[in-house]
Parts: structure tokens; sequence; C-alpha cells
């Protein structure tokens, strides 16, 4: 999801995978609207495999907030609450701030993205971090189960 030449210092991550753009907080809540208007979301970046899932997990729990795809389907962003790329610790995903950039819902808010899960059609405002923080696990948990099968 990032354009060549982005500076990414400011992510805060625990794995190899790297998030494609930089995205930083601004002081007021994160509501769809406001992801649609001004976009002062953080942004939580998943391995398309495991985001996939957690998208379903959170649909079925009514609680996914707008999420992107980059063009190449090999990761999926979550629209999280300003803040939350502070503390964001989740193995194989980043987390990145706005740095106040605005989130427009069309076009999507990065070149080479679109909506898996548009504003508008969201369940939340943006993803609950603790509520995704449980449901990349229990994905990575159901992958692995998968991958054992195999």
């Amino acid at each position: 999801m990032a354009e060549a030449g982005v500076d990414i210092s400011s992510s805060r991550t625990t794995a190899l995978h790297q998030p494609r753009e930089d995205h930083s907080p601004s002081p007021s809540p994160c509501s769809a609207q406001e992801a649609v208007e001004a976009g002062p979301c953080d942004l939580v970046t998943v391995p398309a495999r495991q985001g996939l899932e957690a998208v379903d997990i959170l649909r079925l729990r009514d609680g996914v907030g707008p999420v992107l795809h980059d063009g190449e389907c090999d990761t999926l962003g979550f629209l999280v609450p300003p803040g939350t790329a502070d503390a964001w610790d989740v193995p194989g995903s980043a987390c990145t701030q706005s740095h106040g950039r605005g989130f427009p819902a069309d076009p999507p808010p990065i070149a080479g993205t679109g909506w898996l899960v548009a504003p508008e059609a969201a369940f939340s405002e943006a993803t609950d971090p603790a509520v995704l923080r449980a449901a990349l696990g229990e994905a990575a948990r159901t992958i692995a189960a998968v991958d054992r099968c195999r």
C-alpha cells in the first residue's frame, strides 16, 4: 500500500511485514464519516490471508470497520482509532500513523488500493484494536490448523 520512497520509520512493527504507506493519527476520534472526509485513523496492515480470515471473524461479530486491500492482494489494512500505533505489538502485522492525512472514500486513500469493506458498509466507525488483536490471533490459529492438515 505504499509508494516508492515513503518513509515508514514511524511505524511500529514486530514482523518482517512492512506497511506499504505511512499513516499517523490526529487527536480527534475516528469515525466512518471522518475516515471518509478527514481520515485521522491509524492503519493496521496484515498479510492478506490472515486479514481475510480476520475480516470474516469480525463480520460475524459485527465488529469490522473500514478495510483496504492493495492492488496485488498481498495485504489488507484495517482502519483503527488514532493512537493505536503507539502500543501495537501484534506479530506479523504493522500499525502506522496517518499524520493527519485524509482518507477519502472514493477513490480509496492510497494509490493502488481498493475498499474491501468501505466506510459506509462497515459495522463500526473503526475497528476496535482489542477486537482486531483477538481476531488476528484467532485467524492465525485457524490458518496454522489448516496448514497442519495439508
